[in-house]
């Protein structure tokens, strides 16, 4: 058995849950924010067999996109904030995780 962490971006987050859900998949849905630019995640727990990892990673690809993003970039220096140029980066798609579990139980 395997226990899968997917972070996905909040934009994508309840297309890949109703595709797990159409699959009859079970997902636990958290709230998170990412690190680099402090936006809005969805983190899903996902626990399947083993032979059902690759499918689960197929739907998730399949509703989860990357797009890019116009962020702005600002430089520190001795005289303060100085703002610059925006620059453009990669943003979405998803970050999945999987572990083995060694014991699962249901109460």
């Amino acid at each position: 058995m395997k226990l899968l962490f997917v972070i996905v971006s909040t934009d994508d987050a309840n297309t890949v849950q109703k595709a797990l859900i159409k699959e009859h998949f079970q997902a636990t849905k958290i709230s998170s924010t990412g690190g680099f630019l402090m936006k809005g995640n969805t983190t899903f727990l996902i626990g399947a067999q083993d032979d059902k990892v690759d499918r689960i990673i197929e739907i998730i690809g399949n509703h989860s996109r990357q797009r890019k993003k116009v962020i702005p970039n600002s430089i520190v220096s001795e005289f303060g904030l100085l703002s610059s140029t925006p620059v453009e980066v990669t943003v979405g798609g998803a970050t999945i995780f999987v572990l083995n579990v060694e014991a699962f139980r249901k109460l």
